[in-house]
């Protein structure tokens, strides 16, 4: 369908649709704050107990008397806005689209292929659990929208960093070390080059500055590459000193260069990976959280989809399904949107009906190649059904998704242009070590598209991170930062204490790990690829899988990184 900013055809059904809302918000907001002011996260219990011990069951008896009075007086109100709000879903389009005018024209478009003929993608997901704040707290999550802020915040800090490579010339060199969690402050930005000063360690913790000269590339390079070299004479037992300083170096520069197995690099990173090209967040179902977070990222992901699902009745004027809340979905792209298809699941039951999960499918325009053809890509986004023990459900769901992916393809294709890729994420609601997951695991979807982080139908590879933290211990200490999570999740031992463990199927003892194998945990954020869909003149290698801790206390999953080399044959670029 045609992108438009608003989800409504005109601006009288736009009005009638505000109006609605507007007479079911204040009776929506006091019941959801009835189950707030009940219900307690682990943080604010800690920090009660330093408060006099009377205060709280005050706090609870005349705030719930007040909002229940709320919620009494508003109800008559939000059922005359019912009645005007439901009937216009059966017209509204499932997305809103903000697009933001860029400050250049080459800001939305990648210029790898018209000049190499080759290009580096980067795309993120993250299940944020910006509910009502009534229901977040089930999660042990509160502060809603305070939350959406400061996720939004955290995310563009991380994207707006340099992409800067390291390297390390000494006779025991380290090899490459990764940008990604550089902390280098960016040149366009005051600002944050301030905030980057403070950041980086004392030069006399890693050497005077007169052993290790360091080299910046200009600004204009999308890489800023970094050389440290050691001064021939600088220690008679050089070799000893050069190894300490490698395992001394700055925990910001930590790299795939020193995490590599099974040919995928990989890391643990405290900040979100710079340069993310598309970025896909699930559980935005608060509509002033979506707005918030679109707010802060626009700057930088110049188009965002967002309140992205369908409400009311559907299909509409049948009562088969009532949706309270959209899809959660919320999608934010550097590059434009040229075609974008939302499709639900008619299949969920229980507490996940009450949500117009489905499938987002977008068609994005990266730019030109050598010979002038378009190059596009396509990245899908889903959110599954949740509950354990549901997998034939999921399957079911996992069957649409491929058809609907097929279908959006199929209905888009132009001759003219270059596929560069394929992507699919989002949370799948199942892992790959649970056995009570194994319907799932061995769904065809895996012979379709690569999962970097699959060896197989249950089982994960072995530097693998599990997603799910453990609700309980949010706010522990060893995790309530990013960089107290990052150095948690790189300790098997410890990271067992605070990442979820495997489902059991029913009526089975749980084996896990088996012997010899590293703990690893559920991991339901998947980054998956697919290659025989994209043009036959490319070629895909993965730069780097990221888990990013930078959401530590703000949620609890872990996002996923990952960032895709797209190489053009040589023979194929030439004029």
């Amino acid at each position: 369908m045609a992108l438009q900013a608003s989800p409504f055809p005109n601006r009288l059904v736009a009005g009638f649709h505000a109006v609605g809302w507007a007479l079911v918000l204040p009776c929506f907001w006091s019941l959801s704050h009835i189950i707030a002011v009940c219900k307690s996260t682990t943080q604010e219990q800690a920090q009660r107990a330093e408060q006099e011990c009377y205060l709280h069951p005050l706090k609870v008896f005349f705030g719930f008397i007040f909002f229940l009075i709320l919620f009494v007086i508003t109800v008559p109100l939000a059922f005359l806005g019912f009645l005007l709000w439901a009937p216009l879903q059966g017209c509204r389009r499932p997305f809103y689209y903000h697009r933001e005018a860029p400050s250049s024209p080459e800001r939305e478009s990648h210029k790898g292929f018209e000049l190499e003929g080759r290009a580096s993608f980067g795309f993120a997901t993250a299940n944020l659990c910006l509910l009502p704040e009534g229901l977040a707290r089930f999660n042990n999550l509160g502060n809603t929208h305070r939350r959406a802020s400061a996720i939004g915040q955290r995310i563009v800090q991380g994207v707006c960093r340099p992409h800067i490579k390291i390297y390390v010339d000494s006779p025991s060199s380290c090899g490459t070390l990764s940008p990604s969690n550089s902390t280098l402050p960016a040149p366009n930005s005051k600002r944050e080059a301030s905030a980057g000063r403070q950041s980086q360690p004392p030069a006399s913790r890693h050497g005077d500055s007169t052993e290790r000269p360091v080299r910046v590339v200009p600004e204009a390079c999308d890489e800023t590459e970094v050389l440290l070299s050691e001064t021939p004479n600088s220690n008679q037992n050089s070799n000893q000193q050069d190894k300490t300083r490698c395992r001394s170096a700055p925990r910001a520069f930590l790299s795939q260069g020193l995490h590599q197995k099974d040919d995928v690099p990989w890391e643990v990173s405290s900040l979100f990976p710079p340069n993310i090209d598309i970025l896909c967040l699930e559980e935005v179902f608060d509509k002033r959280a979506a707005q918030k977070l679109t707010n802060i990222l626009k700057p930088v992901f110049g188009h965002i989809l967002y309140d992205i699902g369908v409400y009311a009745c559907q299909p509409p004027c049948r009562c088969t399904s009532f949706k309270f809340f959209n899809s959660g979905l919320f999608l934010a792209s550097r590059f434009p949107i040229l075609k974008a298809q939302y499709h639900w699941f008619p299949n969920s039951r229980g507490e996940d009906a009450l949500a117009a999960k489905g499938l987002l499918s977008t068609k994005v325009l990266i730019g030109k190649n050598q010979k002038q053809n378009k190059v596009v890509g396509y990245f899908n986004c889903t959110h599954l059904h949740a509950p354990e023990g549901e997998g034939e459900i999921r399957c079911l769901q996992l069957d649409m998704v491929t058809k609907w992916i097929g279908d959006f393809r199929e209905e888009n294709k132009q001759p003219d242009e270059e596929v560069v890729f394929d992507v699919l994420c989002g949370d799948f609601n199942f892992d790959n070590c649970s056995p009570d997951d194994h319907l799932e695991q061995n769904h065809h979807l895996f012979e379709e598209y690569r999962d970097p982080c699959r060896a197989g139908p249950g089982k994960e590879k072995p530097w693998v991170i599990g997603t799910l933290l453990g609700q309980p211990t949010l706010y522990d200490e060893d995790v309530n930062t990013p960089e107290n999570l990052q150095r948690t999740l790189e300790i098997d031992e410890q990271r067992k204490q605070y990442i979820s463990p495997p489902v059991p199927a029913a009526g089975s003892p749980l084996v896990y790990p088996e012997t010899g194998q590293p703990w690893i945990g559920r991991r339901l954020d998947y980054i998956l690829y697919r290659e025989r869909s994209i043009s036959k003149h490319c070629r895909t290698e993965i730069e780097e899988v990221t888990f990013i801790t930078h959401l530590a206390g703000l949620t609890d999953h872990i996002p996923v990184g990952l960032r895709l080399n797209i190489i053009m044959d040589s023979d194929c670029v030439e004029e």
